[in-house]
């Protein structure tokens, strides 16, 4: 570091580089990113399992989010350190791939580096202790499939796989509508999913939230769902065998694409305008009609 004047007399200093900030390497570093680590999961540590507590986050802008699945609560916090980036990514992959277990798998990570933790204290060099944690890893998933058991299942008896829905909805905020929650869950997967193949498409699955009602209202629609108001009071609000027209131009009278001004100096002039659109909505109807 050197004092330097300019040419009005003014002092600054000039840092040489790497003298800006300190860098951390060797054993204070992996000691920095296991700590950055383990702060994230003791942060979903009190949110797992059917007695966790649910979070309260509040974005920027004033909205508040109540949730205690942990994929949401990173989602929604301002992370910054590369390694705590990593398990907000682990808790991310999770949800895509499995879609549950999101809040487990950080607090999993997050105790296995705590472990990690003490045998580099002893000596053990790190590259050793993941060799040790990869071994481990392929003998708990012998031990699991040695354990595990086949449910078998059909269109005609879902029963086992609204059980198993079920249970993991034992610690969300609905778990006192999880019996219907699964079967509507359960239903809906076996509408669209390929059971020859084992695939499921989810795009073609939706989820409508409206205000107001409760949670027992809840229901599974077999079509589609489209939010549109009434156009008139008088229309019916059920219809069966029902025809469906999609139009990909607006269903009212053309209108010109340059600015345009209108004078109507008599009650004829505008009942001839009115008559005018009258004739051309009519038009426009019944076409559609004639369609089928």
């Amino acid at each position: 570091m050197s004092m330097v004047y300019d040419e009005y007399g003014r002092p600054f200093v000039i840092l040489k580089e790497q003298q800006a900030k300190a860098r951390m390497k060797g054993m204070d570093a992996t000691k920095s990113n296991i700590l950055a680590a383990k702060s994230i999961a003791r942060i979903l540590r009190t949110s797992l399992g059917p007695k966790g507590m649910d979070k309260m986050l509040v974005s920027q802008d004033g909205d508040v989010t109540i949730t205690n699945d942990g994929a949401t609560i990173l989602q929604q916090m301002e992370v910054n350190h590369q390694v705590a980036k990593l398990l907000v990514e682990l808790s991310g992959s999770q949800d895509d791939e499995v879609g549950d277990g999101t809040t487990g798998v950080v607090v999993l990570a997050g105790a296995l580096l705590e472990q990690a933790e003490k045998l580099l204290q002893k000596g053990i060099h790190p590259v050793r202790i993941a060799e040790g944690l990869e071994t481990a890893a392929q003998v708990a998933s012998q031990k699991l499939d040695e354990i595990s058991d086949t449910i078998k299942f059909d269109a005609d008896n879902i029963q086992p796989l609204i059980s198993t829905a079920s249970t993991t909805l034992n610690s969300k905020i609905l778990h006192a509508h999880k019996d219907k929650m699964a079967e509507i869950a359960v239903k809906a997967v076996l509408k669209v999913a390929d059971l020859e193949r084992g695939d499921v498409n989810f795009d073609m699955i939706r989820m409508e939230g409206k205000p107001g009602g409760s949670l027992e209202e809840t229901e599974l629609v077999n079509g589609i769902v489209i939010d549109k108001e009434f156009s008139h009071p008088q229309m019916p609000k059920i219809l069966k065998d029902a025809k469906v027209c999609i139009l990909t131009c607006p269903f009212e009278p053309p209108k010109p694409k340059t600015k345009h001004k209108l004078n109507i100096s008599s009650v004829e002039d505008y009942e001839k305008l009115y008559k005018q659109e009258q004739e051309y909505f009519r038009d426009m109807v019944q076409r559609v009609k004639d369609s089928g």
